[in-house]
């Protein structure tokens, strides 16, 4: 007999509710079980696969094991892959109603709640539950499968994906208006090398990119850095002086054109990435995923931010 067969939903919802709650008592009582209930649904997980699932060293702790976390990562993916199943079930019920999750990484987040509203209108059968993460965050919630569609720049090599591009995503670097570079033709990139530098956090996309051009900057050199959290903070910053930043030039359109952010001209900049409509491979596209898909690549240019550099 193999492990699936054994393997029950109630076994690993019992492993879910004592990890969220710590302990057998309290997941009893969110799960209006007993406690030699749930304790027994524990004993024929662990018996099924031959392997604890909290660790007896950290008692009444609700501490995973490997072995646990790994059945954890399952039952999540098993729940979301069953409501996505819902999801279909219902659109195939009704046509083209569903729902969908959409999720962005965070420089997308400027152009996303036009995509939401955009699609109230043109699909308004098609609720859309929208989340925003950095690169790493989206990555790993794609490995999961919590989205049925990600927006995002390069596609990851890990899930394997589906992707098909749906516009050009330019990074520029944002100066304020009196910086004494502002104004000034054809800057080659080691012209910088004396700038502070804010970028972003580890994981974000935006850090990789600007990794790579502080390399061409510094070349031996160390460039000064302040590392910030968000795109917000980083405008923010800039604006009041405290250095300048290389940025998708989506993240600063509203700045350049009442100018209160101004680009550089660099040698080389913009930088041209672009915007991909991303699926996880693994996961059947639903007719709702197909369709919003398919509405995204037609329909870029409506809202991507239109930036003049």
């Amino acid at each position: 007999m193999s492990y699936t067969d054994q393997i029950t939903l109630r076994q690993l919802k019992a492993l879910k509710a004592v990890a969220e709650h710590r302990t057998i008592v309290a997941a009893a009582d969110v799960l209006n079980l007993t406690g030699p209930a749930v304790h027994n649904q524990l004993k024929k997980l662990e018996e099924a696969i031959e392997s604890d699932v909290f660790d007896r060293e950290a008692k009444g702790t609700g501490t995973l094991t490997p072995q646990g976390q790994a059945m954890l990562r399952a039952y999540d993916e098993i729940q979301s892959t069953l409501a996505r199943a819902f999801a279909e079930i219902e659109a195939l019920r009704a046509g083209t109603r569903g729902s969908l999750t959409l999720g962005v990484v965070s420089t997308a987040k400027y152009f996303a709640p036009a995509i939401v509203a955009r699609l109230a209108k043109e699909l308004p059968d098609v609720q859309v539950s929208l989340k925003v993460g950095n690169r790493e965050e989206v990555i790993e919630s794609l490995r999961h499968g919590e989205f049925d569609l990600c927006i995002m720049g390069r596609p990851p090599r890990d899930p394997l994906v589906e992707a098909e591009s749906i516009g050009p995503h330019p990074h520029v670097i944002i100066a304020p208006p009196d910086h004494p570079l502002a104004g000034r033709r054809h800057l080659r990139p080691r012209e910088l090398a004396a700038e502070r530098f804010v970028l972003r956090e580890h994981g974000s996309g935006t850090r990789i990119l600007t990794e790579r051009f502080l390399a061409e900057v510094g070349g031996d050199d160390t460039i000064a850095t302040t590392e910030m959290t968000s795109n917000e903070t980083i405008k923010q910053a800039v604006i009041h002086g405290l250095g300048i930043a290389l940025i998708s030039a989506h993240t600063v359109a509203f700045e350049l054109e009442v100018g209160r952010l101004v680009p550089l001209d660099v040698v080389g900049l913009p930088i041209q990435r672009t915007w991909y409509v991303i699926s996880p491979v693994n996961l059947r596209k639903t007719l709702i995923a197909e369709k919003v898909s398919d509405w995204l690549v037609r329909n870029a240019d409506s809202y991507l931010p239109q930036v003049g550099l």
